[in-house]
Order: C-alpha cells, then sequence, then structure tokens
C-alpha cells in the first residue's frame, strides 16, 4: 500500500475510534520507514504504539504496552558462526544468508528480497538454535525466543489472537524469530488425532509466515520433522538438517575447546571421542565443563588429564547403569549408543 493510502487509512481508523485497525497501519508505516532505513522515526512510532490499548478479539479485554511482546523472550546473541562446526550445505546456506541480508539494498533494487523463512531439523543438542543465534548476531539483530507457554491458550481462539499480535510485533521490528519445537504449532492437519483448534491455528500460523516482511527472519526448529504438516515445508526457502554428529566430528569440537584451555589434556581428541561413542554436541560440550570443573575445584591437586579420566570413567559407568536399568528403552538414542562400538 502506497504511503498517501496508509496516512488516509490510518486517519480513517482514528476517527472511527477502530484502535485495531490504527495499531496495523501504523505498524506498516512503520516497518515501511524501517526498510527505508528511517529507524529513528520508526522507533519513535513504535514507542508511540506501546501506549495504545488494543482489544483482543473474541475477549473484550485490553492489553497495553507492545502487543504481541508477552509472547517473546529477547536474547542478546553472543555466539558467532565461526564457533559453530557446520555441514557445507548448513554453512553455506548461513554465509548466503548473511550476505543477502547485509546486501538487501542491491537486491530490491533489483526487484527481489532477501530470503528470510529457514527450517531446521534434526535431533536435540546439534546446534539448531546456536544457529539462529549466530545468525542474529552476524546481523546485529536480536533474537526472539518464541515462549509458547505465553502464546497457547486454552479457549477456542485464543491462541490465533496471540499470534496475530506476536506477528504484528514483529513486523515491525527487524529480528531473528525463532519457534523452537516447531512441532508444538506446525503439526500434520490430517491426523485424526489432533482438534479442529490445532487446525485452525496450523493454517493461520502459515499464513502468517506467509505475509512476513523479509526483514524479519523466521527460523523453526524441530527434532521431529515427521510430525510437521506438509505445507509446512514449502513455506520456508532454506531446509536445513542438524545431524547427530560422526566421532571425527566430535573429536575437531572437542579439540577446539580443550585447546583453549590453560592445560591441554595429553590423550588425543580423537581417543576421547572413541571413548565416549555416539553423542551430541551438547553432551560433548557438557563433558567438556565437567572435566574442567573437576580439575579446577582439585585446586592444583588434580591435573587436567586425572580430571578427564576420572570424568570418562564416569561416563562410561553411567551409560553402563542405563543400559543395564533400561535395556536401551527410554533412554536417549546418544546415551544409549555411547559406549559402544557400533553406530545406527
Amino acid at each position: 500500500m502506497a504511503r498517501s493510502d496508509l496516512l488516509v487509512s490510518l486517519v480513517r481508523a482514528a476517527v472511527a475510534g477502530d484502535r485495531a485497525r490504527a495499531r496495523s497501519t501504523a505498524e506498516a508505516i512503520a516497518a515501511d520507514e524501517r526498510a527505508k532505513n528511517h529507524h529513528l522515526l520508526a522507533e519513535r512510532l513504535q514507542q508511540a504504539l506501546s501506549s495504545l490499548s488494543v482489544g483482543v478479539p473474541g475477549t473484550g479485554a485490553g492489553v497495553t504496552g507492545p502487543a504481541g511482546r508477552e509472547a517473546i523472550l529477547e536474547i542478546s546473541p553472543r555466539i558467532r558462526l565461526d564457533d559453530l562446526l557446520l555441514s557445507l550445505p548448513a554453512r553455506e546456506a548461513a554465509r548466503q544468508l548473511v550476505e543477502e541480508h547485509a546486501r538487501a539494498d542491491v537486491l530490491r533494487a533489483h526487484g527481489l528480497e532477501p530470503r528470510h523463512r529457514v527450517l531446521l531439523s534434526g535431533p536435540p543438542g546439534n546446534g539448531k538454535t546456536s544457529f539462529a543465534e549466530a545468525i542474529a548476531e552476524a546481523l546485529a539483530l536480536p533474537l526472539f525466543l518464541v515462549r509458547y507457554d505465553v502464546l497457547v491458550g486454552s479457549y477456542l481462539g485464543e491462541t490465533n489472537a496471540r499470534l496475530r499480535r506476536l506477528f504484528d510485533y514483529v513486523r515491525t521490528t527487524p529480528c531473528v524469530l525463532l519457534f523452537d519445537e516447531f512441532d508444538a504449532l506446525g503439526k500434520e492437519r490430517g491426523d485424526i488425532h489432533e482438534t479442529g483448534e490445532i487446525k485452525r491455528v496450523v493454517s493461520f500460523l502459515l499464513m502468517q509466515i506467509d505475509q512476513l516482511p523479509s526483514w524479519t527472519i523466521v527460523m523453526a526448529a524441530t527434532n521431529h520433522a515427521e510430525l510437521l504438516d506438509r505445507a509446512v515445508w514449502r513455506r520456508f526457502q532454506y531446509r536445513l538438517s542438524f545431524p547427530a554428529p560422526s566421532e571425527r566430528e566430535v573429536a575437531a569440537f572437542l579439540d577446539r575447546i580443550m585447546s583453549a584451555w590453560p592445560r591441554k589434556p595429553k590423550v588425543p581428541a580423537a581417543r576421547i571421542a572413541e571413548r565416549l561413542g555416539a553423542l551430541s554436541y551438547a553432551e560433548a560440550k557438557d563433558f567438556c565443563l565437567d572435566v574442567r570443573r573437576r580439575e579446577i575445584l582439585g585446586l592444583g591437586e588434580i591435573s587436567v588429564d586425572e580430571a578427564l579420566q576420572a570424568e570418562l570413567r564416569t561416563w562410561e559407568s553411567r551409560v553402563r547403569s542405563e543400559i543395564r536399568d533400561g535395556g536401551g528403552k527410554g533412554v536417549p538414542t546418544a546415551s544409549r549408543r555411547a559406549g559402544g562400538t557400533t553406530r545406527a
């Protein structure tokens, strides 16, 4: 919509007392100003909007403050892309994504927009959330993590109303919006066990994702890609897989962490990875932190190698106990396979 039309729509909404329409029009003007790099004006518009009370459709209740902000946890990005061990497709996608947004004006001059919808899938602990944080850090954008405890309501239409407010907010704020555990919302609509309300939420969610401007980067992460609605996949321009790391990749990850310690263990990282077995990057990092804590609390009486051997024995003992007590059932995949010589 042209700026003149937006201004006319804003005046009409104000005259009619239509606060919802006034807010959406003002947010569209703020988004237009941000796209033109008029950040000061856009910020003043956003501050003015924060004082506007908006009724939630169907409830008659008023909400003060930036609508939709309550369903977001803002995280200051600290992880850098160089800190991550990424597969070639993920590394190349990250490079392209950062370049397209850093040089968005060049694309727009040729009638194109930077890609901004990314789907991340794979087992837990292998870098999906870290990837989103690293992209936000590279582009100097805030990372917004969606809070399902606030977003999902128990009454008919309540979740859609909150989703609408959430998307209205992020449209005017350049950011990286992360839906972690995305399968909680984007479930397959053909599942006969799901309610009609969930199906309406999925349809509304996909429509909102389609309408997001390119300066809002939306990322959806899931550990269960098989549960996602089939229509979800085509909504995303990047579909990246984060599989469990191989033993060689775990060794490289361990070596990177331990090389930054004051004293590096004498045992090669490859040997440590072999004894740990199959595990995620998150588990490997936790193991390294356990070794470092044991060494530090030893106050010089425990060497890093002694701390390492003690933690390896603890790790192997715990894995054997989990396999013996659970028979492999109900135990996380990485823990079941750890300590063994075969891989799934």
